[in-house]
């Protein structure tokens, strides 16, 4: 859900930001981020701890050789007053990003909607799903519409979180979420953890690639994303940033 809706939120922010070169940015001394104030474990305005977007950011900022300094969205109209270059955990849809002018670095994990189960479940793959089964999905989501032509049984939430504890509750056999909520949930439940079974890669609205979300970058400053994230990648930087809250990155597809 999250990612959907930082998806939405960076086409319209797209649509109405200026547009800095990589000298421009270098010469200000700042890269700048748009992030979500309260949306852990992707960011937070308190800074504790604060989210692997805004760690991620720092990373990408120092190897570029500037600060970098968040920029808080939620509405619309703080969309478009936003003063900001990137933004972070971006999925790549050539749709979108033909609508918004957004370019997009190389990737730099995937992710989607993955299925997960309580510990000990019986449930071990997607083909174990039925209409006896009943499976938490977001409402929406291109996890309901799949899950619902396959008739299988689904139960709908408004957020992971909600989906997730749900599943604690034994509300539902299994639900279909980020693998960063639900390794975010094991971090904060160690009691009584989940299991991620996996993405299902026979939909492909089930399962994404992610980058670095640009507004109008010059060739310079893409060059300058993509070498920051080979290098972040090649040290184990970005495994170690998400390692910390609870999630192991899947390499792109």
């Amino acid at each position: 859900m999250r990612y959907l809706l930082a998806a939405a939120i960076f086409s319209v922010f797209a649509a109405h930001a200026e547009a800095r070169s990589l000298d421009v940015i270098r010469a200000r001394g700042v890269l700048g981020v748009c992030a979500h104030p309260n949306a852990l474990p992707f960011s937070s305005k308190s800074g504790n701890p604060p989210g692997f977007q805004i760690e991620l950011a720092r990373a990408i900022a120092a190897k570029i050789g500037v600060a970098m300094e968040p920029d808080w969205v939620v509405t619309g109209f703080q969309i478009r007053a936003a003063n900001c270059d990137i933004m972070l955990d971006t999925i790549e849809n050539r749709e979108a990003q033909e609508e918004s002018n957004l370019k997009t670095s190389k990737p730099y994990y995937r992710t989607g909607a993955a299925l997960v189960v309580p510990a000990g479940s019986k449930i071990t793959s997607f083909e174990a799903l039925g209409p006896e089964t009943k499976v938490g999905v977001l409402l929406g989501s291109t996890a309901a519409m799949a899950l619902g032509q396959r008739h299988i049984g689904i139960s709908i939430f408004g957020f992971e979180d909600d989906a997730l504890d749900g599943l604690a509750h034994h509300e539902v056999d299994a639900v279909m979420v980020t693998p960063a909520a639900a390794g975010y949930y094991n971090l904060r439940h160690p009691d009584h953890p989940v299991q991620i079974i996996g993405l299902d890669e026979r939909d492909p609205g089930l399962a994404w690639n992610v980058s670095v979300g640009m507004v109008k970058p010059d060739a310079d400053l893409r060059a300058a994303i993509d070498a920051a994230l080979a290098s972040l990648a090649a040290d184990g930087t970005i495994a170690q940033i998400y390692r910390r809250y609870g999630i192991t990155l899947l390499a792109p597809k």
